[in-house]
């Protein structure tokens, strides 16, 4: 008998193209898109801008190079990223704004519902000193990952933009998951790209796109970005093989995301009902929770979770991430809660990562 297929939990990076997608990809009209004559990537660019009511795009490999881009387009050397201490581009994306452009990161508490503190943003705006680095740039994250997809509201992006305003300073969205969040407040996603300056999407997460990123922005804006891009080895050529599918995530793919909330508030309801975890709620299609149980630790009780058919990811000292997406369903959840309870119930952890 054949094994079952590993459920897979820990990112909606491991969705896979849809038939849809493969096809266009297959058919695309080609270009050179460093000259800009890929039709299939000039018309994604359009309709993402249009999307996000910016004036352009610029298709890029990943989200990391899409928000260094946007990041150093508007951080001089020596200037001041104000960024949140759990988001990805302060964690996960290998510094590269301090690495390859001179900027210098200025994490601030994330609260658990996402947001950095008004306050907390304010006191970096100090009167004119040549001791210390000057804020260029303030970068949010919406959804927030670390933060279980937590949603910025609208009254708060509208505050720190009027904040950023008025010390004449640009605000960045790291919007990897942005159309999560639109889709959890049930508006367009104008809206919210609305109160920043430059955007990044991801076309690779829950939209299932193989691959690729975007920057919009207003033209000035992204003019550097694109020569940013150059710099980086980010300028592609028959790029349209990757735009196709791209344009198939944003047209076809969006309206779907919904059924990742409702999968995701499925698994977390029955992973609350089991002891020995800790839950929280999920806002969009990330579940967060923590293992209380004894008998593991969190390196234990992942490996054992996979041994019983379910991939899941450890985040930090004690946080446990699971990801709902295209490749998720409600047959697939309730296999997931039904392995963890088997774990919980009677799966003594063995070796050195059991206490």
């Amino acid at each position: 008998m054949t094994a079952p297929a590993m459920i897979e939990l820990r990112s909606d990076t491991f969705t896979l193209p849809t038939a849809e997608m493969r096809q266009a990809m297959v058919t695309a009209p080609l270009g050179d898109d460093v000259y800009g004559e890929d039709p299939t990537v000039n018309l994604l660019e359009e309709h993402a801008a249009d999307l996000l009511g910016k004036d352009e795009g610029c298709l890029m490999p990943s989200g990391t190079m899409a928000n260094l881009t946007a990041i150093l387009s508007w951080t001089p050397r020596g200037g001041r990223v104000l960024v949140g201490d759990r988001t990805d581009v302060y964690c996960f994306e290998a510094g590269g704004a301090s690495v390859l452009g001179g900027a210098v990161y200025n994490p601030l508490p994330n609260q658990p519902d996402g947001l950095i503190r008004l306050a907390d943003l304010e006191r970096e705006f100090v009167d004119d000193d040549t001791q210390i680095a000057p804020v260029s740039l303030i970068c949010l994250e919406d959804t927030q990952c670390q933060c279980g997809g937590a949603v910025l509201p609208f009254d708060h992006l509208e505050a720190v933009r009027d904040l950023a305003a008025a010390h004449g300073v640009p605000v960045h969205l790291d919007g990897a998951r942005i159309f999560n969040a639109a889709v959890a407040m049930r508006r367009p996603v104008a809206e919210i790209a609305g109160y920043a300056d430059t955007v990044q999407f991801c076309l690779s997460k829950g939209l299932c796109a193989p691959i690729g990123s975007i920057v919009v922005g207003p033209r000035d804006a992204m003019r550097r970005v694109r020569r940013l891009r150059k710099m980086l080895g980010g300028g592609m050529r028959q790029a349209g093989v990757i735009a196709a599918a791209g344009l198939v995530a944003l047209t076809e793919m969006v309206d779907r995301l919904a059924d990742d909330h409702a999968t995701a508030a499925r698994l977390a309801a029955g992973l609350a009902a089991l002891p020995g975890l800790e839950v929280q709620a999920p806002a969009t299609n990330i579940v967060m929770f923590e293992v209380v149980d004894e008998r593991f630790d969190q390196a234990s009780f992942v490996a054992a979770v996979r041994e019983a058919g379910v991939a899941v990811l450890a985040l930090g000292p004690e946080r446990i991430r699971a990801v709902t997406h295209a490749g998720i369903r409600d047959e697939d959840v309730d296999r997931a809660i039904e392995a963890f309870g088997s774990v919980l119930a009677g799966v003594r952890p063995v070796g050195s990562g059991a206490r």
